[in-house]
């Protein structure tokens, strides 16, 4: 793997990130770049179609990389995602026309940790209420409560997932968690053994809703639930319906992306809505642009790549 101060200056190659938001990866990459390459962002008032046609490298980020994007995209080398999701890429395309996709996993499992860390620090102590509080004045209020002793449930243990378990641990939590497989009584027990949760598994078919109905009916009132994996693993009707029994919920990842500030769910006292930036640190960022650099490195030299997922 590279250093932070390494680039790639082999043959010139035209890179497009079509994220709506992380921006700095885009500076954070184009600083690893040699001469004649470069990296642009995709102007969204040009279809992605037209966009891609000039393009050597494809990083994807959040938009979806349909069939019809890949055809387009002529000289298209490389779908590198600068995260670790890949669902919305079209891989059947993307195989007939032997464009390899990679990802960049192990990244920000420990900016996604500390920030869910920091979520349910701030539902504990009623971060929204305690703003309230100091504009108006008042002075100990509200009060809170103490993590230290309580089971935190955490759903997939991944990187991000096992990262937060230690440092929970530290904290004097018990933790409990809820893998691939578990059979809905195991998934009845979990969502009723814990005091706070949080989310770190992909969106998938058997993980969409599955913090849904059942899930919320089981919790015990005053529960705790942090998202910082895909919004979609939340029932949002269902969310809707149980936030008068929780005691809060942290949202960093959302149903649609950026969500809509004026969405009453946000101005409920009991919710935290960030824009998605558990994995945003620049430490995290340095780390996906090395894989990004090796990867165009491994390209032009014709060895095999980095997390290549298809």
């Amino acid at each position: 793997m590279p250093s932070r101060f390494s680039k790639y200056s082999a043959a010139t190659v035209r890179l497009l990130f079509t994220g709506s938001g992380w921006l700095p990866i885009v500076d954070h990459i184009a600083a690893r770049l040699g001469e004649g390459s470069s990296i642009a962002i995709w102007d969204r008032t040009r279809p992605l179609v037209d966009a891609v046609r000039e393009i050597d490298v494809l990083l994807p980020s959040n938009a979806h990389i349909t069939g019809d994007v890949i055809r387009a995209a002529e000289r298209l080398r490389l779908i590198q995602q600068p995260a670790a999701g890949t669902e919305g890429i079209d891989r059947t395309v993307a195989a007939e026309r032997g464009i390899p996709i990679c990802n960049a996993p192990g990244t920000n499992h420990v900016a996604v940790a500390e920030h869910a860390l920091f979520l349910l620090l701030a539902l504990a102590r009623r971060a929204p209420a305690a703003a309230r509080a100091f504009a108006a004045r008042e002075v100990g209020t509200p009060l809170g409560i103490e993590l230290c002793g309580r089971t935190l449930g955490i759903i997939g243990m991944g990187r991000s997932g096992r990262a937060l378990a230690d440092r929970a641990r530290a904290l004097g939590m018990h933790v409990i968690a809820l893998t691939r497989g578990a059979s809905a009584t195991d998934r009845n027990i979990f969502f009723a053994a814990a005091d706070v949760f949080s989310i770190h598994c992909p969106l998938n078919d058997s993980t969409r809703g599955l913090v849904g109905p059942d899930a919320f009916a089981a919790m015990k009132p005053g529960a705790l639930v942090v998202n910082v994996a895909r919004g979609g693993v939340i029932d949002r009707s269902a969310l809707l319906e149980a936030l008068p029994k929780l005691g809060g919920v942290g949202l960093d990842v959302h149903w649609h992306e950026p969500p809509d500030p004026a969405d009453p769910l946000y101005a409920d006292p009991r919710v935290i809505g960030l824009p998605h930036l558990a994995g945003s640190t620049e430490e995290a960022f340095e780390r996906i642009t090395n894989v990004v650099i090796e990867n165009l490195r491994l390209l032009e030299s014709g060895e095999p790549l980095l997390h290549r997922v298809a």
